[in-house]
């Protein structure tokens, strides 16, 4: 990820740089880690291009670590994307994702997604390869 003048502070950096560099472990890379990165590309860039930025990203740290592809889920990152876009748009800047965090811990229930999707729908092939639109409640900022 390219810095454009967006301000982190130095834990939000270090982990940036470890991703960037590929020192960050896929067996370290779990949903906290998912989510401060999609944080990182929305107070980056926004949400409208964090959507194509995002998912770019993790396709590349699975690839750079010989995961197999397969195990990227596009309605899963998108949503994920979204929840945290809405959030950042509706505050003021958090000075860390850990700040951030602490102020949204409902963001850090891996099983938040299951409010908009049921678990069938979500789980299916079709959202594995491109982004569905919920099924139960709508998705804060999805315009899909």
């Amino acid at each position: 990820m390219n810095p454009t003048g967006a301000r982190r502070d130095a834990e939000d950096q270090r982990f940036l740089d470890a991703f960037d560099s590929g020192a960050l472990s896929p067996r370290d890379f779990h949903h906290r880690e998912h989510l401060r990165l999609a944080w990182l590309c929305v107070i980056q860039s926004g949400t409208e291009a964090a959507m194509e930025e995002f998912p770019r990203l993790l396709r590349a740290f699975l690839a750079r670590h010989r995961v197999d592809p397969a195990k990227y889920h596009e309605t899963v990152t998108i949503g994920w994307l979204l929840l945290v876009g809405a959030r950042v748009s509706t505050e003021p800047a958090a000075p860390s994702f850990a700040s951030f965090a602490t102020r949204h811990p409902d963001l850090l229930t891996s099983d938040l997604l299951f409010a908009h999707y049921s678990r069938a729908r979500l789980l299916s092939a079709g959202a594995r390869s491109a982004f569905i639109p919920p099924d139960l409640a709508p998705l804060p900022g999805a315009g899909h």
